[in-house]
C-alpha cells in the first residue's frame, strides 16, 4: 500500500500543470457537462458557512463556492498544485495530505459544514480517513463524496474491488506519470461509510443530458449519531 500512495503522490506532483490545464479549459466532458455543477449544487444545498474540500488539486471548487459566499479551505498533498490553487484565489490553501488529517497537522483548519471529496478517495482502505474526519465536521454538517460511477468505470474489467491504472490519455498527452487508483463497487462504497461512522443521506447518478448515462456517484452523508 504505501508504494501505492507513493505512486498516487508523485503522479500528481508530476501532472500539476498539465492537470490545471486541463481542467480550467474544460477538457473533461464528463466534468463540463455533467459532474461539475452536480458537486457544487451539492455541497450548496446545505447552505454552508465554511467548506472543506480535501485533494482541491488546482482550486477550482474552492473558487465557484467563495463565489457564491462560502468561506473555503482546500487542501492537497500536491504542492504545485497548491501553488496553482493560490495563484487563482478564492480561499485558504494548504499543503496537507489525506494522511496528515489523522494526526496533529490538520489541528488548525477548524470544523467544517461541509466536507467535500470530489474525485480524491483514491486508495484502498479509505476506514482511517472517514473516522478522521468526524473531528473536523461542524455539527449538523455533511460529507459529500463524488466519484466515478462503478458501472460506468468497471468497464471491461471485473466487477469486483482492485487497483486499477490512470494514464490520462483521454485528457492530452502533456501527462507524465499515470496514478494508480483503488476502484471499488456500490457495495463496497456504501460498506466503508457504514463502517467509517456514517449514514447515507443522499445517494446520487449525476447523468450526462445527451446519452442519459451516469458518470459520478454521488454520496452525501452525515454522522451516523446525528442521523
Amino acid at each position: 500500500m504505501g508504494d501505492k500512495t507513493a505512486q498516487i503522490q508523485r503522479s500528481w506532483q508530476r501532472n500539476a500543470e498539465a492537470w490545471a490545464r486541463a481542467v480550467r479549459e474544460q477538457r473533461i466532458e464528463s466534468r463540463r457537462l455533467v459532474t461539475d455543477d452536480a458537486i457544487v449544487e451539492a455541497v450548496l444545498q446545505g447552505s454552508p458557512r465554511r467548506v472543506l474540500d480535501i485533494g482541491c488539486g488546482e482550486g477550482w471548487l474552492c473558487r465557484v463556492l467563495a463565489e457564491r459566499g462560502c468561506e473555503t479551505v482546500g487542501i492537497d498533498a500536491s504542492a504545485p498544485l497548491i501553488e496553482q490553487a493560490r495563484q487563482g484565489g478564492g480561499g485558504r490553501y494548504e499543503v496537507l495530505s489525506q494522511e496528515q488529517l489523522l494526526g496533529e497537522e490538520g489541528a488548525g483548519l477548524g470544523r467544517f459544514d461541509a466536507l467535500v471529496c470530489n474525485f480524491a478517495l483514491f486508495a484502498e482502505d479509505l476506514a482511517p480517513l472517514l473516522d478522521a474526519l468526524h473531528r473536523y465536521l461542524a455539527p449538523g454538517g455533511r460529507l459529500l463524496i463524488q466519484t466515478l460511477h462503478p458501472w460506468a468505470a468497471c468497464g471491461d474489467e471485473p466487477y469486483a474491488d482492485g487497483w486499477r491504472l490512470e494514464t490520462f490519455a483521454a485528457f492530452g498527452d502533456e501527462f507524465a506519470e499515470p496514478m494508480p487508483w483503488y476502484f471499488r463497487t456500490f457495495e463496497s462504497w456504501l460498506a466503508a461509510l457504514h463502517a467509517g461512522g456514517w449514514t447515507l443521506q443522499a445517494l446520487r447518478e449525476p447523468r450526462r443530458p445527451d446519452t442519459g448515462l451516469a458518470c459520478s456517484l454521488l454520496l452525501v452523508a452525515v454522522e451516523a449519531s446525528a442521523s
